[in-house]
Formats: C-alpha cells, sequence, structure tokens
C-alpha cells in the first residue's frame, strides 16, 4: 500500500504523526487540501510485522500512527503539525482521553533533516508561547520501519461513523480541526 502511493505520487512528501488513536487522526487528515492519501499503521517498536492485537498489549513498544502523503505545493509540513497539535494533547504522556498506553504516545516519526527542523522548531515555539500549561512530550524521532495497519483500521471513520468511539471521540475531535483550520478543508469536505 505504501510502495504503491510512493511510487504512484514521486512528488508527495510524507508526514508521520502519532497522537492517540489512528481513527482520529485519519478522519483530520483525510480533509485537508493537498493530503493524497492517509494510511492508518504501526512505527517505532521493536515487533516485526505486529498487529492490531499486539498492539494493544503495549507489548510490542509500536505507536498507532498516521502516514500523510501531501503535496507540500499546497499545503506544508508545518500546518500538517499545526493541526497535530491542536487536534491531540501532546502534554499527556502515552495516553490521549480514555485510551492508555505507549500505543498512544505523541510522536512525529521525521522523513528528512528539514522536518525534524521543522518539528524541533514549532515544539519549541508552543514551549516559548505557553499555549499548555504542561510541558510538551511529543517525541521527535527519525522514521523507523513503518507497518500498515489491517485493512478494517483504513479509513475508518468514514465507514463507521456512528460507531460509539467515532462519535464520542473522533467526531469531536474532526469538529475542533474544522472550527480552526477552514482555510484547510479540501473543497469536497466544505
Amino acid at each position: 500500500m505504501i510502495e504503491t502511493i510512493q511510487k504512484n505520487h514521486p512528488s508527495l512528501e510524507r508526514a508521520t504523526l502519532g497522537g492517540g488513536c489512528f481513527w482520529c487522526l485519519e478522519a483530520v487528515y483525510q480533509q485537508i487540501t493537498g493530503v493524497s492519501a492517509v494510511v492508518s499503521g504501526y512505527a517505532g517498536g521493536a515487533t516485526l510485522n505486529p498487529d492490531y492485537e499486539s498492539i494493544c498489549s503495549g507489548a510490542t513498544g509500536h505507536a498507532e500512527i498516521v502516514d500523510v502523503y501531501f503535496d507540500p505545493q499546497v499545503v506544508s509540513f508545518r500546518d500538517l503539525l499545526e493541526i497535530f497539535f491542536v487536534i491531540h494533547d501532546p502534554t499527556t504522556l502515552n495516553y490521549q482521553g480514555h485510551d492508555h498506553g505507549t500505543q498512544y504516545r505523541s510522536v512525529i516519526f521525521t522523513h528528512s533533516e528539514s522536518q525534524s527542523a521543522i518539528a524541533h522548531a514549532v515544539v519549541k515555539e508552543l514551549e516559548e508561547a505557553k499555549i499548555y500549561s504542561k510541558p510538551v512530550v511529543t517525541q521527535i524521532d527519525s522514521a523507523p520501519v513503518i507497518y500498515p495497519a489491517e485493512d478494517y483500521h483504513q479509513d475508518y471513520f468514514r465507514q463507521h461513523p456512528g460507531q460509539g468511539y467515532c462519535m464520542a471521540v473522533v467526531a469531536p475531535k474532526l469538529a475542533k480541526f474544522r472550527a480552526k483550520f477552514q482555510s484547510l478543508i479540501a473543497p469536497e469536505f466544505r
């Protein structure tokens, strides 16, 4: 899946972000102008070819992430990070809301020196501006091997908008994004 996206769209850049459940992040990033694909997956652990059950146990060390494939001529990596820091709490270590465990950590896996520099700069700006009452604990690391999640996790919110978790957790995050970033919403989602 990931290789096909990269092969068919060589001009796209890739952002890999973890901030709680990947369903939340996926639903938001799918609605952004300039984003061509969003793939839910796992990264940052020690187990080869992890699956959802092993991830949920916390034993693999992987984070739930989204791989966001975007056109940097339309939306910048910085824009994607600004959205990231609004739609999740980067001050909580290993949890978001009721989701607890290292798989829900706040993490940015960078794919270039430029992305790393931008990520560090954004975190520094947030800290200096005292946006949050607690320190930002978001990890910034070079991208490791990334494993796509099982097919039933892909495009989850669009397929299950009435599911309980989607209504209680995903929909409010999507609404928060939509209220703050109107100019970045793709026309088909307006």
